[in-house]
């Protein structure tokens, strides 16, 4: 699971909830049945209009993404990029084919493969751009539908509150119900808001942050493919993939190079 996301989202509802309960306000008070329906029924209904039924069928797996820990390790593919270049300078790019069996990250055997067969370089620098252009495509439409629903979400929280307000309106002469009556009114307004701010829009910058992570490794792996296809020095090929690192990490990675006696291994 990712930490960020599960103490995020639990940080705000408690900061939320917890400031509700200072200022005296039972919490059961905010519980409502109809204007729960209808801000996320017509949350729901709105933002899968707005896609296609395909989209919409993968919104389940694409909320799963934002909790899901992301499996990017860039120090384990610089590792094996670098081992890649080694082998391969040694021994030919034929003998890489016996290494790749055991990476299971689809877009670097690809990329490899079209390498070990012989392909054209501006071909496999193409083909895999185009790969990585449709996977940010693929990645935006589920970021895209969380903000969706998060500017949805408040405008059917105000039409829950209008829908309350009529009904208040049309029973002024019981004055003692009023009260009441328009609290739970705007109980629609502040579950729009709340879940605006504190699920859908959160949890798609979450995704637009992951996107952009699993990217830059993809963007990696592509100048490791191009650098070894080119038969570049393995030390060469190190430092052209820490570039993609942040600072914190190439730091770590000169250190572990060091410790390694300061040069690629087999």
């Amino acid at each position: 699971m990712d930490l960020a996301t599960i103490i995020g989202l639990a940080g705000a509802w408690v900061a939320v909830l917890g400031a509700a309960v200072i200022e005296g306000t039972n919490l059961a008070s905010l519980l409502n049945i109809s204007a729960f329906i209808l801000v996320f029924g017509g949350t729901f209904g709105a933002t899968v209009m707005s896609y296609s039924i395909e989209d919409a069928a993968a919104l389940p797996k694409i909320l799963g993404l934002a909790f899901r820990k992301q499996e990017t390790e860039p120090l384990k593919f610089i590792e094996l990029l670098v081992g890649y270049a080694e082998k391969a300078r040694r021994e030919g790019l034929l003998i890489l084919q016996e290494f790749i069996k055991d990476t299971d990250d689809k877009f670097l055997v690809r990329g490899m493969n079209l390498v070990i067969d012989g392909a054209d370089p501006e071909l496999v620098r193409n083909i895999l751009e185009t790969e990585i252009v449709f996977l940010e495509k693929r990645h935006s439409i589920g970021a895209s539908m969380l903000e969706t629903a998060g500017g949805f979400a408040p405008t059917l929280g105000i039409i829950g509150t209008v829908v309350g307000l009529i009904k208040v309106l049309a029973n002024l002469e019981n004055a003692s119900e009023l009260g009441p009556a328009i609290s739970v009114a705007f109980l629609a307004t502040f579950y729009g808001i709340s879940t605006a701010n504190l699920i859908w829009l959160p949890l798609a910058n979450k995704l637009k942050h992951k996107s952009k992570a699993e990217l830059l490794i993809k963007e990696m792996i592509l100048e490791g493919i191009l650098s070894i296809q080119a038969g570049e020095n393995p030390r060469i090929v190190r430092e052209k993939l820490e570039v993609f690192l942040p600072p914190k990490l190439q730091a770590a990675a000169k250190t572990e190079e060091k410790g390694k006696g300061g040069g690629p291994s087999d």
